[in-house]
């Protein structure tokens, strides 16, 4: 993954397509700097809505990169918050000197955690009928926002998300890496393109 040491926020939820896959971008225009030593804080703070496989693989991600600040979690999961919460402790505790961290805050709620001033911005990684919701009100708080695939359950709860992002003017990005990934676009045109030979049967498996 990037390891740069000028990242917007824009550019850092681009980056963590090693973890992510590439990701497709609402195109946005940002004029002012939102990292390095003329941002606020300093670093981009975080909040993670869902820690379970997929939202703590995600989290993970984010953990790696020393511009980011996991500031909070969140999951009616109260097993799964917990540990998302003590994982982010102990992986901020080993860069302290005195071995400490208990800064990462978890919610159950995730309107509690968008509300948040200090949140920049936000990972969605919640089941598929709850992508929506979280979303859009991440937007109307003014965070940027990743979300994992698929964008919502209907078409129209995707246009009101669309909608409202441009509305706010949020950077928004989608985790839809079998889509855009250079791998899975070179495999289909291998098959279009009959190098491959004849395909005769596919196979789809579900986790």
């Amino acid at each position: 993954m990037a390891k740069s040491t000028n990242l917007s926020r824009r550019e850092f939820i681009k980056t963590t397509g090693a973890g992510f896959g590439a990701m497709l971008a609402v195109p946005q225009i940002i004029t002012t700097p939102l990292y390095g030593a003329e941002a606020p804080g300093g670093k981009i703070n975080i909040g993670c809505i869902g820690t379970g496989r997929m939202g703590l693989g995600d989290m993970r991600e984010f953990l790696g990169f020393k511009q980011v600040q996991v500031a909070a979690v969140c999951d009616v999961d109260r097993k799964r918050l917990d540990n998302a919460r003590q994982m982010v402790d102990k992986h901020y505790s080993a860069q302290t000197k005195n071995g400490s961290y208990k800064g990462c805050l978890g919610y159950s709620d995730f309107r509690e955690l968008v509300a948040r001033d200090d949140i920049d911005a936000v990972s969605v990684v919640t089941p598929d009928h709850w992508h929506a919701l979280p979303a859009i009100a991440a937007a109307r708080a003014g965070k940027d926002i990743f979300l994992q695939k698929p964008l919502t359950l209907t078409i129209p709860e995707g246009r009101v998300l669309s909608d409202t992002v441009t509305r706010y003017g949020r950077v928004f990005q989608v985790g839809s890496q079998q889509r855009s990934d250079s791998r899975f676009r070179f495999a289909c045109e291998l098959v279009r393109n009959g190098r491959i030979g004849k395909l005769h049967t596919v196979r789809v498996a579900f986790e």
